[in-house]
């Protein structure tokens, strides 16, 4: 997992609770997710998925907590690693930064 060069706590997050997220390249299990293998694959390039929480790492870097329906697995996720799959309003009304 390569963290961005900047300091991503300084902002708001890029994604909000409920939006519908896309998989911009293979996800691998770090050691981090239990039950599978270190490199086994989490998630692949374009599978959908929706943000169900929003954590940090290592005080630099906001990690997406991406539930993908078709595998049924909660994943964690840079922002660099997502995209937004469609424009709209998100599932779970958020109060303003």
């Amino acid at each position: 997992m390569k963290l961005p060069d900047t300091i991503e706590l300084d902002s708001p997050p890029v994604f909000d609770l409920g939006d519908r997220v896309r998989v911009l390249k293979v996800i691998r299990n770090d050691g981090t997710f239990p039950g599978k293998n270190i490199g086994d694959k989490l998630a692949e390039p374009d599978d959908i998925g929706y943000v169900i929480g929003i954590g940090t790492y290592l005080q630099r870097a906001y990690i997406y907590s991406v539930h993908f329906l078709e595998s049924n697995q909660v994943v964690g996720c840079l922002s660099i690693e997502l995209e937004r799959a469609e424009d709209r309003a998100p599932l779970i009304a958020q109060a303003e930064w």
